[in-house]
């Protein structure tokens, strides 16, 4: 069946809600690499948005599936549990940044993972208030809405948010917020709008990931860690996007020197299956009573023996290490088309969480229309690129960190043909 008969059945049966960035429709898949109903190869470099940092169907995680499927596939783990899940979680305490004693939770996505937080959040400071930065993302429930910093296309036409969320800009020197801005942005908000004393929690990416790839600098994370502290707020580090070894560290927060209260997590974290996590300091994540956290499928054995694999192959392929010698790979090509495509504004990016910006030449302003050209023309030549950022004029790169050496050359020299022809276009 055609891809053509299949769009048409989509937009017959499907919310036009749930938005398409390509009309591909997946047959197979292997590692960095899919091929559609009609037979055409893609390399994907979107890794179902971060979620495929060891690729897809990697040996492993599809054998500790196949293992876990012969025992059960579900009982929820709040009528009968089962060791796999405390395993799991004795291992991310032990991994997760911070040198106190943890505990963690499982749920299903990353939305519910940050709707948690926050739950817990507010039952360990008996405070009401939540601040999140403009540009951030973090999930599409309504606090997830609320938290996030874009509207457009996410809160547009869903009416009122939960109340009790503000917000901040996020330092982004390029477009003109230093670190020392936002801070004093977050004074101000103090000082007119929010009795810091009851604020619960500030959130916030340590790279944004819808937002456009800015890493925060570790002065901002210490200066933000100082004003917590100060006023008894806890941090929560959202590394939905950015965890399990996407930027070379097994977390982003690795990367500074100081640690958040609470960590959410998902996407990577069971190679391609639903799961997701919070874990926090043992006494922030007992406020809430028993039966206050949970869920029917959070902690699904099928994702629990999919997250042990994920954490193996990470340790044992030395996947941060990879992502680093990849990242750098990345940008070293895309550098050396600067003087080329005038267009390009920036590049960034830790490890393999990579992403390159694109302004108008003439007016300097962000152009999403060079960034949506360049992402057809790459599709067209068979790799799967994804935008993003609040003015839709950044590309980033998310390909499995276990991608092979001749396929990321092989997409590197798709890449560049494309920029050079999205150049020609203008």
């Amino acid at each position: 069946m055609s891809a053509t008969s299949l769009t048409d059945r989509k937009n017959t049966a499907i919310s036009r809600g749930v938005g398409m960035t390509t009309q591909i429709y997946a047959d197979r898949a292997e590692n960095a690499e899919i091929w559609d109903k009609d037979g055409r190869r893609y390399i994907d470099f979107a890794a179902g948005i971060a979620v495929l940092n060891t690729g897809h169907r990697h040996p492993k995680v599809i054998a500790a599936v196949k293992e876990q499927l012969d025992h059960f596939t579900h009982t929820c783990h709040q009528v009968v549990p089962y060791e796999s899940y405390v395993h799991l979680a004795e291992r991310l305490n032990a991994l997760v940044p911070g040198d106190f004693e943890k505990k963690t939770i499982f749920v299903t996505t990353g939305a519910e993972a940050v709707e948690n937080a926050v739950k817990i959040a507010r039952a360990a400071t008996g405070r009401s208030a939540v601040i999140a930065f403009t540009g951030g993302f973090h999930g599409r429930t309504f606090m997830g809405m609320a938290l996030t910093g874009k509207v457009v296309p996410y809160k547009v036409g869903f009416g009122a948010m939960p109340g009790d969320v503000f917000h901040i800009p996020f330092p982004v020197e390029l477009h003109g917020v230093t670190a020392d801005q936002s801070l004093a942005a977050l004074k101000k908000l103090f000082a007119a709008d929010v009795d810091p004393q009851r604020v619960a929690a500030i959130i916030i990416e340590p790279v944004q990931g819808e937002g456009g790839f800015y890493p925060a600098s570790t002065s901002f994370m210490k200066m933000l860690r100082e004003v917590c502290d100060q006023h008894g707020i806890l941090l929560i580090a959202d590394e939905v996007q950015t965890g399990f070894a996407r930027t070379g560290r097994m977390f982003a927060m690795d990367h500074h020197e100081v640690a958040a209260d609470l960590t959410t997590m998902a996407k990577s974290l069971a190679g391609g299956f639903p799961l997701a996590a919070v874990t926090g300091r043992a006494e922030i994540m007992d406020a809430p009573g028993p039966g206050g956290l949970g869920g029917t499928y959070g902690g699904n054995p099928i994702g629990i023996a999919a997250a042990h694999a994920v954490l193996d192959v990470i340790a044992e392929e030395d996947l941060c290490r990879r992502a680093d010698q990849l990242g750098s790979r990345l940008k070293q090509r895309l550098e050396s088309l600067r003087d080329a495509v005038p267009e390009i504004a920036d590049i960034r990016g830790p490890g393999f969480m990579n992403a390159i910006e694109f302004n108008d030449r003439t007016t300097g302003l962000p152009s999403a229309e060079f960034a949506n050209r360049l992402r057809l023309i790459a599709l067209d030549k068979g790799l799967i690129l994804l935008t993003c950022g609040v003015h839709g004029n950044v590309i980033r790169f998310l390909a499995p960190i276990t991608i092979q050496d001749e396929v990321l050359g092989e997409a590197l020299d798709i890449l560049e043909a494309s920029m050079l022809e999205a150049r020609a276009a203008t």
